[in-house]
């Protein structure tokens, strides 16, 4: 089997748009994955629509559901950044499915990849930073309620921190939050994960990648998950308009293939969401998203898994 990839394609419907948030990047992701080589169409799977029960093992059922139903107060609305939609709501919600499938297909085949997710900023009973619910968390008590896994380790790269996921596992000694994130980004308030590294502005490939070098091998003998939840996001680009480091794309991939390599090889499953990215230039950031995909391609075939 190749590697798995998650493919959403309700996506491509017409659905709410921010200049901030751009919807149609995951349509347009899928299809440079398959214009460039990197996948073929055999790869993907569709999720599918999870039960609201499933998301209320992390968020506040009244939240969960007024959302749903188009009922959260437009205070709430504002918070999350996003307005709501119908379309939105249903994005929102197989996004959740997609990470869940994204970490069923990590166990079973070592790796795998979404070409979505990473909705760090979501708390139980609110969405904070364009993130509604909080699909990491959520994939993360599924497969511990069902027995499947008992230890998890979320490796959060996003250049902002995992504040909700820090928020809601911080009583969880089953699941490790480690997040590497720029200091002085949002959001103002930093939570406390289990380990936070905290980035000094305008930090660039080299020492970066040193940083990470220094903290993920030994994180992973030491806690030795069962799981890895990988949150690749794109926002530390040096061309991100709200990142404020500056990796470059090679960076980027560096970055990717120095985490799975470390994860696979020491026999750690990985299962992998795109995270965050802000660009007006439409394909660039395509491409930043993409380079997680050409990474774990690479990873795939070099370990045969």
């Amino acid at each position: 089997m190749d590697l798995p990839l998650i493919y959403h394609p309700n996506y491509v419907a017409p659905i709410a748009n921010t200049n901030r948030f751009p919807m149609q990047k995951f349509r347009l992701l899928h299809e440079m994955l398959l214009a460039d080589g990197v996948a073929s169409s055999e790869q993907f799977f569709a999720p599918e629509l999870p039960e609201l029960e499933a998301i209320a093992l992390v968020h506040d059922y009244e939240y969960v559901q007024a959302y749903w139903t188009g009922n959260l107060d437009s205070k709430a609305q504002r918070r999350i950044g996003l307005p709501w939609s119908p379309e939105l709501a249903y994005r929102t919600r197989i996004a959740v499915g997609g990470t869940l499938l994204t970490a069923r297909l990590a166990l079973q085949q070592g790796l795998a990849c979404n070409t979505a997710g990473g909705t760090h900023h979501a708390f139980p009973n609110y969405g904070s930073g364009f993130c509604i619910f909080n699909d990491l968390a959520i994939a993360s008590q599924v497969l511990r309620k069902e027995g499947i896994v008992q230890k998890i380790l979320i490796v959060d790269l996003d250049v902002h921190q995992g504040d909700g996921t820090a928020v809601i596992f911080r009583d969880e000694p089953d699941v490790f939050t480690f997040s590497m994130h720029c200091q002085i980004n949002f959001p103002a308030i930093k939570q406390i994960s289990d380990l936070d590294v905290p980035l000094a502005e305008g930090l660039e490939d080299d020492p970066y990648l040193r940083t990470l070098a220094h903290y993920l091998p030994d994180l992973l003998t030491d806690f030795n998950p069962d799981l890895v939840l990988y949150d690749a996001g794109v926002d530390p680009h040096i061309g991100d308009r709200l990142g404020k480091l500056a990796l470059t794309d090679t960076g980027l991939y560096r970055r990717d293939m120095q985490v799975l390599s470390t994860c696979v090889s020491q026999g750690f499953p990985v299962a992998c969401v795109i995270g965050g990215g802000y660009c007006e230039d439409m394909r660039s950031l395509i491409y930043r998203h993409s380079l997680l995909h050409r990474a774990a391609s690479e990873v795939y075939r070099q370990y045969r898994l």
